[in-house]
């Protein structure tokens, strides 16, 4: 696969990995939430590098779709003015340290990229197996960001390429380009296909029509020629102006739910499935389609019928056709490499109970300022986000998942944070967001102050639902002290015992930890695929100096799972034959944390 290289590019590989853990101190005074916790939904102040490297414990492998909005890099020094401040150890990185990249700077692409690399590396590791990465970005560095991702994440893991027009610049001299692009990378590809992923989004009146669905299935259980038939009358006593009036075809109803007729004929020119079908009933083929059948293979045809997804008519005379259900199950959608393009003409998307995202997405930047300013009033911030456009991709990637985390590590104005409000206030879910800003000029005054008011309510905002408001918390934090394990030595700096505790945890094991597993009585700190894990320590330089485990600490540690014990403490007064008998691995602090060998990771 070819490779991009940029200046700097051998130094910054692997830099996150020298990126140390820094505390995470949640701050009641600027949360919203009666009790701050690191599992409520977060703003996370500090430079967005140590922060995912200090959440990467507690979320990774967690996080359902991270949504990032990047510098552009566009060199205009008074819109964006952003700084290369990464500490890589190395005499240009130093050079380009906390200075302004203007359009003039000829490595500016290079400082980007070497801001950019690092970050994707991290966030990679935060995904769930089936998750998904957008990145919003322009012009200037889009071809070089999708090379970047390329390597990251592998080409095969591509999805999209989005196009978002903003509206027409009647001013430009050549092109308008009003628009910019989201590019859509899986964590696996490979498991999207294993979990059989479909992604739709739903039409205005599908989710009432299926709402009514499950009610007449309360009513008549299994008998779907009784849930077909009372669906019927519904369609017919609705109000033209109702919303599922639109969906009336879908009025035949088998096991997988409401369905309409299917077109089964080959799209477009070129089809060479031209094999025999038997009516079930007259045992004779049927006809043929002109340009053949929609499947390419008997075997495939056969599949389908079995399914359950071919309605045949009285007799053989006309083709059967198939079954489109308003909640298509992974069978009954086309493979793309299997058919040609359909003719536009043919598709009916107002007919359509739930259906694919289109890959160009309108919305006028206008509407996305005018709203902003309902929120914020005078404050000014440059390009906002669209919270509408945003909720509905991440529902769109999440498959509707309503307990899903959504991670954006440059957080801004909090625009992801009310899109994720705002679908948890529609459908009741219990989405989490984390966002993660830098600048203190405006997290205070304008991340934090956005969601408040989303929250509690908007007065002003046309929408009912942000007028009475979205509901919800957030916890405040801030990214401390970085936890370098030498000045456990010295006595300065100590971490809390939940800070260290899920950086040696996760550091040892390379799994999750969550800090509800903490005992403090007993030492215990969570169960790894292959540990319990203990950890004795206080953040007192005389306890780390006079603490050790003992034989009698060693009897009394709990029962636990039955796995081995991967305990931490300053020392131990045990020798070999004892830390055998009670199944101790033993590793000293500071020293020993990577003692413990590391599950492999894809």
């Amino acid at each position: 696969m070819p490779s991009l290289n940029f200046k700097g590019k051998a130094l910054v590989q692997n830099f996150h990995l020298l990126v140390p853990y820094h505390e995470l101190k949640p701050v009641k005074a600027k949360s919203l939430t009666r009790k701050p916790s690191l599992h409520d939904n977060l703003v996370v102040h500090g430079d967005n590098l140590k922060a995912l490297k200090s959440l990467l414990p507690y979320y990774g492998g967690k996080v359902k779709c991270i949504y990032i909005d990047p510098p552009y890099n566009t060199g205009n020094v008074k819109k964006e003015g952003w700084r290369y401040n990464d500490n890589v150890d190395s005499p240009m990185h130093r050079e380009w340290f906390g200075k302004i990249v203007s359009r003039e700077d000829l490595t500016r692409h290079d400082k980007w990229l070497c801001m950019i690399w690092p970050r994707l590396r991290v966030l990679r590791d935060f995904l769930t197996e089936d998750g998904v990465l957008v990145v919003s970005i322009d012009d200037n560095e889009a071809h070089h960001l999708r090379s970047v991702l390329d390597e990251i994440f592998g080409e095969d893991n591509f999805v999209a390429q989005l196009v978002w027009e903003k509206g027409r610049k009647n001013d430009a001299k050549l092109f308008s380009t009003g628009h910019e692009y989201m590019l859509v990378y899986a964590r696996s590809m490979a498991r999207l296909r294993e979990l059989k992923t479909v992604w739709r989004q739903t039409r205005p009146g599908a989710k009432e029509l299926w709402d009514h669905y499950l009610d007449l299935r309360k009513i008549h259980g299994d008998d779907h020629a009784a849930v077909q038939a009372s669906l019927r009358q519904w369609f017919k006593a609705l109000p033209d102006s109702h919303p599922s009036k639109a969906l009336s075809r879908f009025k035949n109803v088998d096991k997988f739910g409401p369905w309409r007729d299917r077109d089964i004929s080959w799209p477009g020119e070129g089809g060479d499935s031209f094999y025999p079908v038997i009516h079930p009933k007259t045992k004779k083929p049927c006809k043929i389609p002109d340009t053949g059948w929609r499947y390419s293979t008997p075997e495939k045809m056969e599949e389908v019928i079995k399914l359950g997804l071919v309605e045949f008519r009285d007799d053989e005379t006309q083709p059967p056709f198939c079954k489109s259900h308003l909640r298509p199950i992974p069978e009954e959608l086309d493979d793309e490499d299997d058919l040609a393009e359909a003719d536009e003409e043919s598709v009916e998307p107002e007919e359509l109970g739930l259906q694919v995202m289109g890959s160009v997405i309108y919305k006028q930047s206008q509407v996305t300022v005018k709203a902003f300013r309902q929120i914020m009033g005078k404050v000014k911030f440059n390009n906002p986000k669209d919270p509408e456009v945003l909720a509905r991709v991440v529902n769109y990637v999440t498959a509707g998942d309503t307990k899903a985390v959504v991670l954006d590590a440059f957080g801004g104005s909090g625009t992801t944070g009310q899109a994720v409000l705002a679908l948890n206030e529609a459908d009741k879910g219990e989405r989490r967001f984390i966002l993660i800003e830098e600048e203190a000029d405006y997290i205070d005054d304008l991340t934090c102050q956005r969601l408040r008011r989303v929250i509690k309510g908007v007065p002003k905002a046309k929408e009912e639902p942000l007028r009475r408001g979205l509901g919800g918390t957030f916890t405040f934090v801030h990214v401390g002290d970085p936890m370098h394990m030498q000045s456990l030595l010295k006595g300065s700096k100590l971490p809390t015992l939940e800070d260290l505790a899920s950086y040696v945890f996760y550091t040892a094991t390379g799994e999750d930890f969550d800090s509800c597993s903490i005992n403090k009585k007993t030492g215990f700190i969570g169960t790894s695929a292959r540990y319990d894990v203990y950890l004795f320590y206080k953040p007192e330089l005389e306890y780390l100096k006079n603490s050790a485990l003992t034989l009698d600490m060693a009897r009394e540690l709990p029962k636990g799972t039955g796995r081995r014990r991967l305990v931490f403490a300053p020392t131990k007064y045990l020798d070999a034959i004892h830390l055998e008998e009670h199944r101790i691995d033993f590793c000293q602090l500071p020293y020993e944390i990577y003692k413990a060998i590391k599950p492999n990771k894809a």
